[in-house]
């Protein structure tokens, strides 16, 4: 059970370290303070949510049918091509340049909204999460003790890059910090759409 368990951990936080659109939007929200902690648990929420479904089937699934695949590939390209241009001309508006904290705050419904389409609009999920983690824990003796594991990984990464980055706010909060923010924000989404569409 225990073996299933660390497995389950050390493939999730491999994978879910490594900078991506759903991480790059997490810290953005953290360094806002802008309902990050509820940003935070809704990804930790869908990943369990997604682990434990292709530990139990989806993976399966989706390996057999490229329509699926190609609806998310294209409809996710299409989303971060428009969430990236959106951080790029905040980037470059005057807007940019004053503390985030000095204009309206987002509901948290819309925020969450966004997370939730970050989260699930972004085929790397179904690919890394579902297919890669869910078809590994498939083949674990203890499937749910795997899940579990991933579970908690992602518990650890989400809950420590929201609290961390949140922290460490006042210290990055200045105008050129907003800039770089929006900036890589971006880039992630853009290279992320990139290799849906060329690759």
């Amino acid at each position: 059970m225990w073996q299933s368990y660390l497995n389950g951990m050390l493939v999730a936080f491999g994978l879910i370290m490594a900078i991506g659109a759903q991480n790059a939007f997490v810290l953005a929200q953290s360094l806002r303070r802008e309902h990050h902690l509820p940003v935070a648990a809704l990804c930790i929420v869908c990943d369990a949510i997604l682990v434990a479904a292709g530990v139990f089937g989806l993976a399966t699934v989706l390996a057999h049918n490229p329509t699926l695949l190609a609806i998310a590939r294209w409809g996710g390209a299409v989303f971060l091509i428009w969430y990236g241009t959106k951080a790029l001309r905040s980037a470059f508006s005057k807007q940019s340049l004053q503390h985030q904290e000095g204009q309206g705050m987002r509901s948290r419904r819309a925020v969450l909204l966004s997370a939730l389409a970050v989260t699930l609009l972004n085929p790397h999920v179904y690919l890394d999460t579902v297919l890669l983690i869910g078809s590994l824990g498939a083949q674990q003796t203890v499937p749910g003790a795997y899940v579990a594991g991933a579970a908690s990984a992602s518990l650890l990464w989400f809950s420590t890059l929201a609290i961390g980055a949140a922290w460490l706010a006042p210290w990055l909060a200045r105008p050129a910090t907003w800039r770089m923010l929006d900036l890589m924000v971006a880039v992630m989404m853009f290279a992320v759409a990139a290799q849906l569409i060329f690759n």
